[in-house]
């Protein structure tokens, strides 16, 4: 099996740091699942770039992935745009249209995913939410048309809750990566890998919610007024292949 991801921060990995810094994800996951469920290594490839809007990862990392000649590809998007002050959702649709008919041209397996749904915690949640919801349908009516496989964590309700996400409450920690890997996991007929960790949910004090607005929310505006983005000037974790070993799988 070749797999290659395409996207951004949510499939990069961004939430889930390893101990020396690199980030794993739910994509990492999911190719560590495939190759345990068959027991045969992994051919996994991750193009995705935090900060990415979806322009960019169609025009930047569609094409390099398919010059991989996957037998499967994840491919989410969207997020960063509905998070900026004005967005083209029939533009969003055009580019997601265009990665279905390129990769159904090529006989790539594409899984469309919707990411999970983070405005409850953040500033202007209702305008993004109300922009998730219009995109999520919009790609249900996509992935039914072309009967492609789409896994919807934009509205599961479990990944909603605060233990599932990370101290910028934009992107997922370790747990929410792993609920994400196995959903798509699933979505492919294989088991997810098994874990006794409990997720709990973080008290937020007064302090913690003035602590996020200082060293996350401030930023984050401060990028979007200078034009700038956290994935400015970073490349792909994994341009090209690399093996992922049933026998060298990580544990959690």
């Amino acid at each position: 099996m070749r797999y290659v991801a395409i996207g951004d921060s949510f499939t990069e990995g961004v939430g889930d740091e390893r101990a020396d810094g690199s980030v794993r994800g739910w994509a990492d996951r999911v190719a560590e699942g495939l190759a345990q469920a068959t027991q045969e290594p992994v051919q996994y490839a991750n193009l995705a770039i935090r900060g990415r809007k979806l322009g960019p990862i169609v025009d930047q990392q569609l094409e390099a992935a398919l010059a991989l000649e996957p037998t499967l590809m994840t491919y989410n998007g969207g997020g960063n745009d509905i998070m900026r002050r004005h967005v083209d959702m029939g533009r969003l649709m055009e580019l997601s249209r265009h990665v279905v008919d390129r990769c159904r041209a090529a006989g790539v397996r594409l899984i469309v995913l919707a990411g999970p749904d983070p405005t409850s915690r953040i500033p202007l949640g209702q305008v993004v939410h109300h922009r998730g919801e219009a995109l999520t349908a919009d790609i249900v009516a996509l992935t039914d048309e072309f009967g492609l496989t789409f896994v919807d964590m934009w509205h599961d309700q479990e990944i909603r809750r605060a233990g599932y996400w990370g101290a910028d409450r934009i992107h997922l920690n370790a747990a929410g990566h792993r609920r994400v890997a196995g959903q798509v996991l699933a979505a492919l007929g294989h088991p997810a890998p098994a874990t006794t960790t409990r997720v709990e949910d973080p008290h937020r004090s007064v302090s913690d919610n003035l602590l996020f607005y200082r060293q996350h929310v401030g930023p984050w505006l401060r990028r979007r007024l200078q034009g700038r983005s956290s994935g400015d000037h970073r490349t792909a974790k994994h341009p090209d292949y690399v093996t992922i070993s049933p026998r060298e799988v990580p544990r959690g």
